[in-house]
């Protein structure tokens, strides 16, 4: 991002909380920027092309703001506390923008804006689970999804609030609580089973990406079988093939079933990048 592009995003952002996404035009961004409406074009294709590079400045906004305690010497739950007080505040300190997105749903209008929510929503949600088992220690893995899913509930009811009055709280002491609130719920919950499972998790994960990002599975193993048919050892990476392709298949796909499959074509490269794919579509690293 060049320091114009932040000039364009920061002007752009100021006009959106004052004006709404819908009633400010280019012409009064690019002024407010002090270019010309052309010079806009050579950075932005459009309003809602800015409107996605605000959401990714807004994303690594928070994201700088977690890592400036990763490599503390904190306790996990002293780190923990101090990332959620700093994601509060990236939200309070860009309330007015956030509020118009709420009233106008701007969000919906861009196909690129629904999978980098879709993306970073799911980034968090592993950052929250990893925080939680870093905290109550790994008999708690197992609960580790449903425990991330409670806590996002509890933080996004309270920005709704914060937004509204930050004035009102005191945004640590407010981490604190939720964490004690965590604590209880940590207490308890081992008389349970857990309600949502990696394999629930992973058929989420997977139904939510084919409402807008379809993958061809099928078309993806078959450029795998042509490229194996030419390669020595055939017989055995063909049989790994089948077995992976059986398993996508399934209504419900086992995802260390796939994870075992997709390893024994590591390290052959050209295969590489479909193996990347459906690790891609799975939501998994390989």
């Amino acid at each position: 991002m060049t320091e114009k592009e932040k000039v364009i995003i920061k002007s752009g952002m100021k006009l959106f909380a004052q004006k709404g996404f819908s009633s400010t035009s280019i012409q009064e961004i690019a002024t407010e920027s002090n270019i010309s409406k052309g010079a806009f074009y050579l950075h932005f294709k459009s309003k809602d092309d800015l409107l996605l590079a605000i959401l990714e400045y807004i994303f690594e906004t928070i994201e700088s703001s977690r890592l400036v305690f990763e490599n503390q010497d904190l306790s996990p739950r002293e780190k923990f506390i101090k990332q959620i007080s700093a994601f509060f505040g990236t939200f309070i300190g860009h309330k007015e923008f956030l509020t118009m997105l709420s009233k106008e749903q701007a969000i919906p209008r861009n196909e690129e804006i629904k999978k980098l929510f879709f993306k970073k929503r799911f980034e968090f949600h592993l950052l929250y689970r990893k925080g939680l088992v870093s905290i109550y220690g790994s008999n708690t893995e197992p609960y580790s999804i449903d425990l991330a899913f409670i806590l996002e509930g509890f933080f996004q009811s309270y920005v709704g609030l914060l937004i509204m009055e930050p004035a009102e709280f005191e945004i640590e002491e407010l981490s604190h609580f939720l964490m004690r609130r965590m604590d209880s719920i940590v207490k308890d919950i081992s008389n349970e089973e857990p309600f949502l499972t990696e394999e629930k998790l992973g058929n989420i994960i997977k139904n939510s990406k084919q409402c807008f990002e379809p993958v061809n599975l099928n078309n993806i193993v078959e450029k795998m079988r042509n490229e194996i048919d030419s390669m020595e050892n055939r017989e055995a990476l063909e049989i790994s093939l089948d077995v992976l392709e059986e398993e996508m298949s399934k209504h419900s796909p086992r995802l260390p079933v796939i994870k075992g499959m997709l390893s024994n074509f590591k390290g052959i490269l050209a295969l590489e990048k479909y193996t990347k794919e459906i690790a891609d579509f799975y939501d998994f690293d390989i």
